[in-house]
């Protein structure tokens, strides 16, 4: 049975396989340390789980729920854009509710892209903006993120380039995998470029309060409202990846067209979930700078590792990886593949974000100290 056109250029996700292999490995010997994924091993706040456990032993939370999620919990995400990021938004319009914020990338992309029209995506960036472009048949138009543009798009370069049929652009501060933050004047250039060009700005922002005490969104610069959008999610904030609470942000008109997608598709969020959300966004601060002190820690740890493989790397990085170069430019999928089989330690090697990383490498720092204090010696030990 021939498969349809849209996955002729898209492949298997390389974690999807990569993890495979892993698996293997470690049933046969030694068992892999992974400081690949930006898995969050963290717990979420205490009173999120209980306000969840006990929601759910309700008799009357467990039907489908309404597509367009709980007024309650489209609230908490219109005062938590408010409180944190200075950004006022419509509960009732401007807020889309998602099961997680990586499926926002597709309904966006189903509600705005024909065959053909062409989308700006970062080289470096996170695959799935790529691969969601290839799946609904529109054209991926790199544009570079790279060491050469300080880790931020070079405006220069894209006003000077073919814009002919650009629809997108896809973004992401703070970035993964560089780890550059977000600033005022990046995300009021952003919003400029695309009112300029007619270009809707999709910006992905779901690490900004990651070693970060000032979050952004684009979303607060004047005159976004009518250019851009913005994915969020609780997943790395509040440890909550498994959880599945993202959110979709922007003016009714933009945003309605992926909800109009989203509703034909999915059938609403499981109620406890959406009111265990409410509660998280609720945390008080002093909870999100203990997890910054125990990042803090673990990024030090990461950096002895790098010293260790005589990788390069600027310090300060924020979100949940630290970006380095490998030594004397060697290829990330050789340096890394080495490690893996030598010290049974795995990392992420840049090239999978982009033809720009291919002599850069990941590390994650969702793992505990003792098991990156581990990895350091199995890496001194099988490595130097």
């Amino acid at each position: 049975m021939e498969t349809a056109r849209r996955l002729q250029r898209t492949s298997e996700y390389y974690f999807s396989r990569k993890l495979e292999e892993i698996r293997r490995m470690s049933a046969t010997g030694t068992p892999v340390i992974n400081l690949g994924i930006g898995n969050p091993d963290l717990l979420p706040p205490q009173r999120v789980v209980r306000r969840l456990m006990g929601i759910a032993a309700e008799p009357d939370v467990h039907g489908y729920q309404s597509y367009k999620g709980l007024p309650a919990l489209r609230e908490a995400y219109a005062q938590w854009y408010g409180k944190h990021y200075g950004v006022s938004l419509d509960a009732g319009t401007d807020v889309v509710p998602l099961v997680g914020s990586k499926e926002g990338i597709f309904y966006l992309s189903m509600a705005y892209l024909n065959p053909g029209d062409r989308v700006l995506v970062p080289d470096v960036g996170y695959p799935a903006y790529r691969a969601v472009t290839e799946m609904v048949e529109a054209v991926p138009v790199n544009y570079d993120i790279s060491e050469a543009t300080g880790w931020y798009p070079d405006f220069d370069a894209l006003e000077q380039s073919d814009l002919a049929g650009v629809k997108m652009m896809w973004v992401n501060y703070p970035n993964m995998p560089s780890g550059r933050p977000a600033t005022p004047e990046l995300l009021e250039r952003l919003v400029t470029f695309g009112r300029e060009h007619d270009i809707l700005i999709c910006h992905d922002n779901p690490y900004s309060f990651i070693l970060n005490d000032r979050p952004l969104s684009i979303l607060s610069v004047e005159g976004a409202m009518e250019t851009a959008v913005e994915l969020n999610s609780l997943s790395k904030s509040y440890n909550m990846a498994g959880w599945r609470m993202g959110v979709l942000a922007g003016k009714e008109e933009l945003v309605r067209p992926a909800f109009t997608v989203l509703s034909n598709v999915e059938s609403g969020i499981f109620k406890p979930l959406q009111l265990a959300a409410v509660e998280a966004m609720q945390t008080e601060p002093t909870w999100m700078e203990e997890q910054n002190r125990i990042y803090e820690h673990r990024r030090e740890k990461v950096y002895s590792i790098l010293d260790t493989l005589e990788c390069t790397y600027e310090d300060g990085s924020q979100g949940l990886f630290v970006w380095a170069a490998t030594p004397g430019g060697e290829d990330a999928f050789d340096f890394i593949d080495g490690i893996l089989q030598k010290a049974r330690v795995f990392i992420t090697p840049g090239g999978i974000f982009g033809e720009n990383g291919r002599n850069y490498v990941r590390i994650s720092l969702c793992e505990e100290e003792k098991i990156l204090e581990e990895a350091l010696r199995r890496i001194e030990k099988n490595i130097k």
